[in-house]
């Protein structure tokens, strides 16, 4: 059976400002990532490099992310490991890159080693920042920051990050005021799935009219969600 290929989203037409592979997400408010099983990881244990499709609610593909990291850190430090996802759009061309330093979990109260990422879009370009925010030991907290480090939006876990009593736990993202603009939300991927590889599905939404540069860091905060909560099912990689 032949393998059917990837309908990808349309190129919208963008403002001058707006940083190039951006544009398609001035026409989305919600976003489904959905992460590649890899088959020698499924029968091997050992830990390969994640590859995830993004798409909107019709379906096209908007992005496709690969991981770029060591294979001694994948296999030695879990879910803590350093990486950089590359973001590409439907030429393949990069047009995000998310840095991710080593660094303890969530549960970690140094201030130094806490969990934080960078966004850049395009790649050299800094257009924001993810960081895990005071001792999370019950309920970790993250902030979105703008390019000078200025907080911009927050984001709240569930209790004890993946939360305890359902398969879909949901991380409302809120203004610094408190009010609700959007989620980040772990969808149930199946048994099979769920137990047996850390393949994982992810929703998240966000407002039309959300500054594209924002809407590019919820994206990066998702993936450093699914490290830190998601990523090792046999110790949860904390």
């Amino acid at each position: 059976m032949a393998k059917q290929e990837a309908q990808w989203m349309p190129l919208p037409k963008a403002p001058e400002s707006c940083p190039p592979g951006l544009e398609y997400l001035l026409q989305i408010d919600q976003l489904l990532v959905h992460q590649k099983v890899e088959l020698l990881e499924l029968l091997t244990g050992w830990e390969q490099a994640n590859k995830y499709v993004v798409k909107n609610t019709l379906g096209q593909q908007v992005y496709f992310a690969a991981e770029v990291s060591e294979c001694c850190e994948r296999q030695c430090c879990g879910s803590n490991r350093s990486f950089r996802m590359s973001i590409l759009d439907n030429a393949g061309k990069e047009v995000m890159a998310l840095n991710r330093p080593l660094r303890c979990g969530t549960q970690c109260c140094c201030e130094n080693w806490r969990p934080w990422m960078e966004v850049q879009a395009p790649p050299g370009n800094t257009i924001g920042f993810v960081k895990s925010e005071g001792c999370a030991c019950v309920s970790p907290t993250f902030t979105i920051c703008d390019a000078d480090q200025q907080p911009v939006l927050r984001i709240h876990a569930p209790c004890c990050g993946v939360g305890c009593c359902t398969c879909s736990p949901a991380y409302p993202v809120r203004s610094l005021d408190g009010h609700d603009v959007g989620v980040i939300q772990k969808q149930w991927s199946g048994l099979t799935k769920e137990f047996f590889t850390d393949a994982d599905n992810f929703g998240i939404s966000f407002p039309m009219d959300l500054d594209i540069k924002v809407k590019a860091s919820m994206l990066g905060a998702l993936f450093l969600i699914d490290f830190l909560f998601f990523e090792n099912n046999s110790d949860n990689g904390n």
